[in-house]
């Protein structure tokens, strides 16, 4: 495996190896906050002091030890040879994009939020031709007093309807939909379980998705997709609608998620680079935190408590993570030259906000052969003061694992400059 020294050991002589003091600028773990965990006495690490020397695998590095220098090599043998080796060894091989795929508007409500938007729920279908067919409901929300089309954003919602409820009878935060009306937004929304159940065992795969089509095109194996992969394949469903859908920009749509989705967002913007943008909500491990870091959950406790969410082939790097053929930073690099940010929240220190914000500095290499912008190590913000730089975007809000009206603020502030283009 071809591997280089982190970036941040190359940029920061006072920081001269990983696991040593974080400079004094920016964000840095609350002490209370970590000793409250450390009365726990809990097995994981949540000391920056305690992360030992890890380097990561060179973003533009081949298997063969070619280094990629132009974007050409990049999008026709790198980017696929790393978007193969997440699938391979982490979230397992998505099925072939559906030979067709049908929508039902099943509901059309033209004065919703008080006469502001324009509510939808769409049945969308699809089917292979050979007689096997899933379907699963999404709804849309299109603000009614601006031109269109409009950009959207597509939320993954892995909680419960009252979280994301598209009739607004029950608010939250989480969704904040009548702020993201206001700001000139389409946005749709899915539930995760309606795509694959949130849950172990092949009873729960069977009612889902994958109880249709077990892998791509074969039998399933230890490379076969997994529930995240499942929901990643929802939102490019969405998406398969909104570009059906006259008043949406669907050139200019951003793909959302918070925890488990937030993981799902950065999976389905690599995959389907028809998402102008991924937005991942406190994804932690698996999805914008780097693996090797091994700060708050690993590899093996994430494996042991959702051994659903990847492929099987993950789990041969339960407390391996230096095996791992690939990092989370390649994950990030994925969606270039399209936008991507990452949001943490100070007492989260289980999602690994330093790790979450390394991996975006880490993926800077392959936004650089672009010519886009990139961030630096030293420059993790302090609470509440975003960092914009070209199609990266990065905060942490004080408070705990959630998806908050400040993140979604940030967040809107970023697609701003981004998705009105």
């Amino acid at each position: 495996m071809n591997i280089r020294p982190p970036l941040l050991l190359l940029a920061l002589s006072a920081w001269p190896a990983i696991g040593a003091e974080a400079p004094p600028q920016g964000w840095r773990p609350d002490p209370k906050v970590q000793g409250e965990l450390e009365k726990k006495k809990v097995a994981w690490n949540y000391k920056e002091e305690a992360v030992g020397p890890y380097q990561l695998p060179d973003p533009l590095l081949r298997a063969d030890g070619k280094r990629v220098t132009t974007i050409k090599e990049w999008e026709e043998s790198l980017r696929g040879e790393t978007l193969n080796l997440f699938a391979t060894n982490v979230y397992g091989k998505t099925p072939a994009r559906p030979a067709k795929i049908a929508f039902e508007v099943l509901e059309t409500d033209g004065k919703a939020m008080e006469g502001k938007a324009t509510r939808k729920r769409v049945k969308i279908i699809s089917s292979d031709g050979a007689g096997k067919s899933f379907s699963f409901e999404a709804s849309l929300l299109i603000p009614n007093e601006v031109k269109k089309p409009v950009p959207a954003f597509v939320m993954i919602n892995n909680r419960p309807v009252a979280s994301a409820d598209p009739t607004r009878e029950q608010k939250n935060g989480f969704w904040p939909a009548e702020e993201i009306i206001a700001r000139g937004y389409a946005t749709a929304v899915f539930r995760t379980g309606d795509v694959d159940p949130d849950q172990n065992g092949e009873a729960a795969r069977a009612k889902g998705v994958r109880g249709v089509w077990p892998a791509g095109g074969g039998e399933a194996g230890k490379d076969a997709w997994a529930t995240i992969g499942a929901w990643a394949w929802g939102a490019s469903r969405v998406l398969d609608y909104l570009e059906t859908e006259a008043s949406v920009d669907a050139k200019h749509v951003a793909v959302i998620g918070h925890s488990r989705g937030g993981k799902t967002a950065l999976w389905a913007g690599a995959q389907d680079t028809r998402f102008a943008m991924a937005i991942s909500s406190c994804s932690g491990e698996g999805g914008a935190s780097l693996s090797r870091r091994q700060f708050g959950e690993t590899v093996a406790v994430i494996n042991k408590s959702f051994p659903f969410w990847f492929c099987d082939n993950y789990k041969k790097f339960n407390d391996k993570e230096s095996e791992l053929p690939v990092d989370q930073h390649q994950l990030i690099g994925l969606m270039v030259p399209r936008a991507v940010a990452i949001g943490s929240a100070d007492a989260d220190l289980w999602a690994d906000p330093r790790g979450e914000f390394l991996a975006l500095v880490e993926a800077g290499p392959v936004f650089a052969l672009y010519g886009l912008l990139t961030v630096k190590a030293e420059e993790m913000p302090a609470l509440e003061k975003p960092v914009n730089r070209g199609m990266m975007h990065y905060h942490i809000r004080p408070g705990i694992h959630n998806l908050t009206p400040y993140d979604w603020g940030a967040y809107m502030d970023f697609a701003d400059g981004v998705l009105r283009k």
